[in-house]
């Protein structure tokens, strides 16, 4: 990261009503790995999608064995330097909002207040007949229960909560239903191919149209997810900057971009923009 890169992209936030699109290479420094490496070559073949598991019990299962491994791993992972500095840059009054592609809740953790979670929070569980909502908290506990004895091991981790497991692990494996309908559980999070609600897409569209500038952090923007609200800000006329290490699929819509780890960068953008603030 040069000093001039560091100085472009503290100009651009200086001017206010910023919005913030976050991505999984935010939470690599907390242990949590993203999909796409700083080269840009995805880590794994497509996660768990949508179709497949609410139409494969055999997939649900995988799902579950995997993920109540892979949701301890999330839930200890704790906020790193990035996600501190986003909070402090909230705190100086010149953030629009904050809105992420992640679902392991570190920006809450970290204090950040203002918060649109793209993908939902595997911190929650949904039931797919009678909508009731718990914690991923209390689905362990059930699933602890439900399965005595059961020790497995992952084998890797992904940003999703997902776990690489043996087979054998998995085939000894017991899901559970709702508590109150006995209906299919799923977490709280937007798998491939399924769709984010709508009023959400809405409402991030809305933080756009009102923003003076969008900064992208730790996010290869490869999905349309995330892609769509770069080609809005560039319709608008929006500064974009972003902070990734690696390509990204918007580097063409910036004005700045900064090749750097975000544990490195923000805490030293936050720094050069209150030190401009106090000058």
């Amino acid at each position: 990261m040069s000093v001039s890169d560091l100085g472009d992209l503290a100009a651009v936030v200086r001017d206010g009503d910023v919005l913030l699109l976050t991505g999984a290479g935010l939470s690599t420094e907390s242990g949590i790995p993203d999909y796409r490496g700083p080269s840009g070559i995805a880590r794994r073949a497509t996660p768990m999608t949508v179709r497949l598991f609410t139409s494969d019990p055999l997939a649900r299962r995988r799902y579950w064995a995997r993920s109540q491994l892979g949701w301890r791993t999330i839930a200890r992972a704790a906020p790193n330097a990035g996600h501190h500095a986003v909070a402090d840059l909230e705190a100086t009054g010149l953030l629009r909002g904050i809105v992420t592609q992640n679902v392991d809740g570190l920006h809450t953790a970290a204090g950040a207040r203002d918060v649109v979670e793209l993908h939902g929070n595997l911190d929650r569980v949904v039931c797919l007949g009678c909508g009731d909502l718990t914690s991923r908290l209390a689905l362990d506990e059930r699933l602890r229960a439900a399965n005595p004895g059961w020790d497995a091991e992952a084998l890797a981790v992904n940003p999703d909560g997902d776990v690489e497991l043996s087979e054998q692990a998995v085939s000894g494996f017991r899901t559970v239903d709702c508590a109150v309908c006995g209906g299919m559980l799923k977490p709280d999070v937007v798998f491939f191919g399924e769709t984010v609600p709508r009023e959400r897409v809405q409402h991030c569209f809305a933080l756009v149209d009102s923003a003076r500038s969008l900064v992208v952090l730790g996010s290869s923007l490869t999905v349309m997810s995330g892609y769509r609200f770069v080609l809005r800000a560039a319709k608008h006329g929006l500064r974009v900057a972003i902070v990734n290490q690696g390509a990204t699929r918007g580097d063409d819509k910036a004005v700045v971009t900064v090749d750097a780890p975000l544990g490195e960068v923000m805490p030293a953008l936050v720094e050069r923009v209150r030190q401009r603030a106090t000058a």
